[in-house]
């Protein structure tokens, strides 16, 4: 058995480590119980939307050569703009399928027909808004600028965002995923970008959390008295 200073030192050290990492013990356990009692479709705004967008067919449309690009087509993707078809050509350019002219990017009155398109049909526009610049904690990280932002008349203050380059959706956000990205946030402690597992200050606080158990078990060890009668009758 350890002796007496030892023992004080473990459990002091064993103490103090449990206060430390206590708040983010009890968030990673709180973050842990919300993923699991929550519908990922629903965090995903699934409930807000159409289960499949109508897809229209077009016809008579220009082909390739015979479209005024500045430099030779590697990606090409056919895009529905109020009712009417577009080319998004190499991420950058956005040309009229039919008469091969180019778009420099869509309206809000385009946008608010392309967000008609994916969202339920009795959900009310309150607000649209631009957005040019987003910060590292925005909910529409990461994703295509300029878009415009359309918000609903919902208790979950609901909203919806469209690319202005090409007109596509992107994406929807509400109170509930809000929650989620919070303590997706406190569970990865990554408080840039939420999704990265090898910050310094996870791989800290896990090595801290693995000392902390073993200084538990460790402590129980040399102050258990079951344990000292067995090594007492050992060494008999």
């Amino acid at each position: 058995m350890v002796n007496r200073k030892t023992a004080k030192w473990i459990r002091k050290a064993h103490r103090y480590l449990g206060i430390f990492l206590g708040i983010q013990f009890l968030m990673w356990t709180i973050s842990g119980m919300y993923f699991s009692w929550t519908d990922i479709d629903e965090i995903h705004g699934d409930q807000f939307k159409k289960v499949a967008p109508k897809q229209k067919s077009f016809n008579d449309l220009l082909g390739t050569s015979q479209l005024d690009t500045e430099q030779p087509i590697q990606t090409l993707e056919l895009l529905e703009i109020a009712n009417e078809p577009y080319y998004w050509i190499n991420e950058t350019q956005l040309i009229n399928a039919r008469t091969g002219h180019k778009k420099n990017g869509v309206s809000e009155e385009e946008a608010q027909e392309v967000a008609n398109r994916y969202m339920l049909t009795d959900l009310k526009i309150a607000e649209i808004q631009r957005v040019d610049t987003v910060g590292q904690h925005h909910e529409y990280r990461g994703r295509p600028l300029p878009a415009y932002e359309i918000s609903y008349e919902t208790p979950q203050n609901l909203k919806a965002y469209v690319a202005i380059e090409n007109g596509a959706f992107q994406t929807v956000r509400h109170r509930d995923w809000r929650w989620f990205d919070f303590l997706w946030m406190t569970h990865t402690m990554d408080y840039q970008g939420r999704d990265n597992f090898n910050t310094l200050v996870l791989r800290g606080f896990s090595l801290l959390g693995l000392i902390t158990v073993l200084s538990g078990f460790l402590l129980w060890y040399t102050s258990s008295p079951t344990i000292r009668k067995i090594i007492k009758k050992k060494r008999k």
